[in-house]
């Protein structure tokens, strides 16, 4: 009798747990861009990459990352067409004195060699993610996601998505002068 009280009960509770879960994400209060990440205030993780065959820049490792002042951290691919939006504003940035290293997520050498012939490499350092593994590491939900990286290495800011010229002074900006601190 029990038992199919609570058979009975089961497809209730299916649907309210969906009506729940759709309502929260209706919630006009909600910033769905804004994703948590558990690496901030962490150590970035760690992770060595070999250079882009071909490419004219060093590879990347962790330990890039200390020591060398506040990194921004961009994860690209060329086959990404947001990346290739926001790629005038990283090379802005890095035309501007800031540190920017790049993480090639899941690319052919032949194509990220071609996007960057085109549009030009502000990266100062490059690794290439092949298989994608430090692109788990560093919990990347899609390409492009940009990380501000301090000095001795920590995570302080992830921006999801592709930087638009109006973020670099709402938030890229802003989240640099914090790692400096």
């Amino acid at each position: 009798m029990a038992l199919r009280v609570l058979l009975g009960a089961l497809p209730l509770a299916i649907f309210l747990a969906a009506a729940a879960f759709f309502l929260w994400g209706l919630n006009p209060q909600r910033d769905p861009s804004e994703i948590p990440s558990m690496l901030i205030g962490k150590e970035a993780p760690a992770f060595e990459l070999g250079p882009i065959p071909g490419a004219d820049r060093p590879g990347l490792a962790t330990a890039d990352l200390k020591g060398h002042g506040v990194t921004l951290v961009n994860i690209f691919a060329s086959w990404c067409i947001p990346c290739r939006a926001e790629h005038g504003v990283l090379s802005k940035l890095a035309g501007d004195g800031v540190r920017l290293v790049g993480i090639d997520y899941k690319d052919k050498p032949a194509d990220v060699l071609k996007y960057l012939g085109e549009l030009g490499n502000p990266y100062e350092r490059l690794g290439a993610d092949t298989a994608g593994r430090a692109g788990i590491d560093w919990g990347i939900s899609g390409v492009p996601e940009t990380f501000v990286v301090d000095d001795k290495g920590r995570v302080v800011y992830r921006h999801v998505g592709p930087i638009a010229p109006n973020q670099v002074d709402d938030e890229i900006l802003p989240a640099l002068e914090q790692a400096a601190k």
